[in-house]
C-alpha cells in the first residue's frame, strides 16, 4: 500500500507482457519488435546474429581508456617479500588489469574467476548512465579525487532486478574484465569462470565473442552436494564455462590420477577372470615419472592395488626403497612385464606406456595416447558447505558466506597446470585460489604461482568478519594465505617426509592499486594560463611530494614490461657507505647510494643520484636497459650528454623520466 492510484501505463504494459513477452527486452518494451509484431514494413536495423545491451559502446570505451595508476608494494602485511613470487594486489579489478598488461601479457597459464553472479542482490562496479563520458560518471559518484585518480569508496552499488539494465549492467561490467584477461593468457592458457543460471546464458555469448566459439573447451556442470529451494526445481549445480585462449595450442588435458584410467575393482577383476590377489615388489631404482611425493600404508578396502610396506619413498622420480604391493594375477603379469621394459596392454589391447601412483598411493596407468577427457559433469568433488569448512577450519569460525571449495579449485588446476606455471584470480575474495594453489604444490611439489585481485570492499559492521577485525574483504583473503602458509610450515616440521624435495614458495607480496609517484602531463585540460603553468611543472618536476623510491621503483619496473615478482637487488654505489640496512635488501634506508638492479643486471634503475663514477659503475655492469630520473642531470647538461653517449657506445638502452 503506498497510497497511490494505479498506474494505468504499467498495467498496459503489464498486461502487454503477459500475451507478448517476446516484446521485451530487461523489462522494457522493445519498439523494434513492436513494429515488427505488428507491422507490415518489417526491418530490423543491422540485422545481424550479435550480442548486444544497453551500454555496449561505453563498455568498449572504459576497456580501451588507458590508466595512469601504479601498484605500490605493502611490506609490512606480505609474507617473505623478498623470495616469493606470488602476489595479492588490493585494488579495483578493471584497473589492475589495465597496469598489468605490459608486464604480463601472454604470460598467464590459467585464469580463474568466481564473478557476480548477478543474483540481483549483488554490489559491482557498472555504469548506471549510458551517455555521459566515464570521467563525468566517476566524478559524479566521487570515485575520484581532485586530480582525477580512482579512489577506493562509492565504486561498489547494487544491481537490483528492478533496474532497467539489470543485464545490461552486469554485461557492462564483465565485457572489459574478461577482454584484459584473455590478453594476459598464454597462447596455451585456459579460462575458468564460474557462474550459475542468472547469466550463464550472456556469459557463454560474451566469451565467445571475445575468445571466440570455436574456443570452448566445455560448459562443465557442478554438482553441489546440496540443494536449494530455488522455484519450482531444486536448484543443485551451478556452472563452470571453460575456454582457452587458441585451442589449436591447447593439448588434451594429461591424465593427473582422477579420471577414466584409474585400474578400478571392476576392471582388475575382468583382467584377472576372478583369479585370487598376489604380492609383487617394486625394487628400488624403478623409475615413476613425474613422482616425488611419500606414500602412507593404504587402508581402504576398495583398493585392488594396494602397498603392503609402511610407505614408498621417491627421490628424483625413483624408488628410494623396495615396496610390496598386492594386485590381481593378470595385473601382476602386467606389472612384472613393464618392470622388464617389455609391452604392455590393458584389457582392450591398447598399450600401456606407464604406471604410476596418485597421491593416494593407488597405482594408476597410462594409455599410449597419454591424455583423457574428463568427464562435462563435475561430481563428489567438493559441496558449497565444504566450502565454508575450509575457512571455518583456518579461522575457527564462519567469516564468509559459501566460497568456492578449495577441492574443486585444485580439481580443475590439476587439469591445465604444471610447475611454475601462473594463474590469475582478479575476482579473489577469501582467496580460495591461492590457498588452492599452497595446497596443490604441497602434495605434488610443484611451484605453481599465483596473482590475487581483490577490491577492499567494506564487509557489512553487522558481520562476524568485521567483528573479528576484518574491515574489508581483501582483509579476509591476506589474512587466510597468511594462514594456510602458517598451517603448511607447522605441517613440514612435523612431518618433513610428507614434502617433496622441491622447495616450496610459502610467501606472497601484496600491492595496491594507488595513483602514479610521478606527476602525470594532461594537455587536453590546459585551458587556462594557470593550468598551463601546472602542466609545465609537471614536465619540468615529474615526481610528485612524498614519492618514496620503493614505489618509484616498481612503477618503472611494470611500465618498463618487468614482472612485479622479478628479482630485485639494491647494489651500494662504489665508496658510498650505508649506515642501515643490509647489502643487496631491496628495501634500503633512504639515505642509501646506489641502484636496483633487477633479473640480474637485465635491467637498473637509478633513483638516487648521478656522477661519472656511478655510471661508469652501471655501465660495468652490462645491463640491456637503465632507467633513471631526468632531476638527477638538473643543473649538468654536461653529465646527461655524456651519460647519453655513454649508454649508446655500450649498446645499453637509456631512458629517463
Amino acid at each position: 500500500m503506498n497510497g497511490e492510484s494505479i498506474d494505468i501505463k504499467q498495467a498496459r504494459l503489464q498486461r502487454l507482457k503477459e500475451l507478448f513477452p517476446e516484446l521485451f527486452a530487461e523489462g522494457q518494451l522493445d519498439w523494434e519488435k513492436l513494429k515488427a509484431a505488428f507491422g507490415d514494413d518489417i526491418n530490423f536495423a543491422n540485422e545481424r546474429y550479435v550480442l548486444n545491451w544497453a551500454g555496449k559502446s561505453d563498455a568498449f570505451r572504459v576497456l580501451q581508456q588507458p590508466t595512469t595508476a601504479t601498484l605500490k608494494p605493502a611490506l609490512e602485511e606480505s609474507v617473505n617479500f623478498d623470495t616469493t613470487e606470488n602476489l595479492f594486489i588490493e585494488g579495483e579489478n578493471l584497473e589492475v588489469l589495465k597496469v598489468l598488461q605490459k608486464a604480463y601479457y601472454g604470460k598467464v597459464k590459467v585464469v580463474s574467476i568466481d564473478p557476480p553472479y548477478n543474483t540481483g542482490s549483488d554490489s559491482f562496479i557498472y555504469p548506471d548512465r549510458f551517455s555521459e563520458k566515464k570521467e563525468d560518471y566517476l566524478k559524479r559518484i566521487g570515485d575520484k579525487d581532485e586530480e582525477g585518480f580512482l579512489m577506493k569508496e562509492g565504486l561498489f552499488r547494487k544491481n537490483s532486478k528492478d533496474s532497467g539494465h539489470y543485464h545490461s549492467n552486469w554485461l557492462s561490467m564483465m565485457y572489459p574484465r574478461l577482454f584484459l584477461a584473455k590478453n594476459l593468457l598464454r597462447d596455451d592458457g585456459v579460462i575458468f569462470v564460474h557462474i550459475d543460471d542468472n547469466e550463464v546464458h550472456n556469459l557463454r555469448m560474451v566469451m565467445n565473442e571475445i575468445f571466440g566459439e570455436e574456443n570452448i573447451l566445455s560448459e562443465l556442470i557442478w554438482d553441489l552436494g546440496t540443494g536449494t529451494a530455488a522455484g519450482h526445481f531444486t536448484r543443485a549445480h551451478e556452472y563452470v564455462l571453460v575456454y582457452a585462449k587458441n585451442k589449436d595450442f591447447l593439448p588434451n588435458f594429461i591424465y593427473n590420477g582422477n579420471g577414466e584410467n584409474k585400474i578400478s575393482e571392476r576392471a582388475v577383476k575382468k583382467i584377472s577372470k576372478g583369479n585370487p590377489a598376489s604380492k609383487i615388489t617394486f625394487p628400488a631404482g624403478i623409475e615413476f615419472e613425474g613422482t616425488e611425493a611419500v606414500f602412507e600404508k593404504q587402508l581402504g578396502k576398495k583398493e585392488v592395488v594396494k602397498i603392503i610396506d609402511e610407505k614408498m619413498i621417491f627421490k628424483n622420480g625413483k624408488l628410494a626403497a623396495p615396496v610390496t604391493l598386492e594386485a590381481g594375477w593378470a595385473m601382476r603379469n602386467q606389472i612384472l612385464s613393464w618392470i622388464e621394459g617389455k609391452e604392455t596392454y590393458d584389457s582392450k589391447g591398447q598399450k600401456v606406456i606407464r604406471f604410476f601412483f596418485d597421491k593416494k598411493g593407488v597405482l594408476q596407468y597410462e594409455k599410449e595416447r597419454g591424455f583423457v577427457n574428463p568427464q562435462t559433469v563435475l561430481r563428489n568433488i567438493a559441496s558449497t558447505r565444504k566450502g565454508t569448512i575450509d575457512v571455518e577450519s583456518l579461522f575457527g569460525k564462519s567469516i564468509m558466506d559459501f566460497p568456492k571449495p578449495v577441492d574443486l579449485l585444485k580439481y580443475l588446476a590439476r587439469l591445465v597446470t604444471n610447475s611454475g606455471e601462473l594463474i590469475l584470480d582478479f575476482f579473489a575474495g577469501s582467496a580460495t585460489t591461492a590457498h588452492a594453489v599452497l595446497e596443490l604444490n604441497r602434495e605434488d611439489g610443484g611451484n605453481r604461482k599465483f596473482i590475487l585481485v581483490q577490491m577492499p570492499e567494506p564487509c557489512d559492521e553487522n558481520s562476524e568478519a568485521y567483528k573479528s577485525g576484518y574491515k574489508t574483504i581483501a582483509d579476509i583473503g591476506k589474512e587466510r594465505i597468511r594462514r594456510v602458509i602458517r598451517k603448511v610450515e607447522k605441517e613440514k616440521a612435523e612431518k618433513p617426509d610428507l614434502f617433496a624435495d622441491g622447495k616450496l614458495d610459502l610467501g606472497f607480496k601484496v600491492f595496491k592499486l594507488s595513483p602514479s609517484s610521478f606527476k602525470i602531463w594532461r594537455s587536453s585540460e590546459i585551458d587556462s594560463e594557470e593550468k598551463l603553468v601546472q602542466q609545465l611543472d609537471a614536465f619540468t618536476n615529474p615526481i610528485r611530494p612524498g614519492a618514496e623510491k620503493q614505489n618509484m621503483l616498481y612503477e618503472l619496473m611494470l611500465k618498463a614490461g618487468y614482472e612485479l615478482a622479478s628479482p630485485v637487488q639494491y647494489v651500494i654505489a662504489s665508496g658510498a657507505k650505508q649506515s642501515q640496512g643490509k647489502k643487496g635488501s631491496t628495501n634500503p634506508c633512504n639515505d642509501s647510494i646506489g641502484y636496483y638492479s633487477i633479473n640480474k643486471n637485465e635491467l637498473i634503475i637509478a633513483l638516487d643520484v648521478m656522477n661519472g663514477k656511478l655510471i661508469e659503475q652501471i655501465i660495468s655492469a652490462k645491463p640491456q636497459k637503465v632507467i633513471t630520473l631526468d632531476s638527477l642531470f638538473t643543473g649538468n647538461d654536461q653529465l646527461k650528454t655524456n651519460t647519453v653517449l655513454q649508454m649508446r657506445d655500450a649498446g645499453v638502452d637509456f631512458k629517463t623520466v
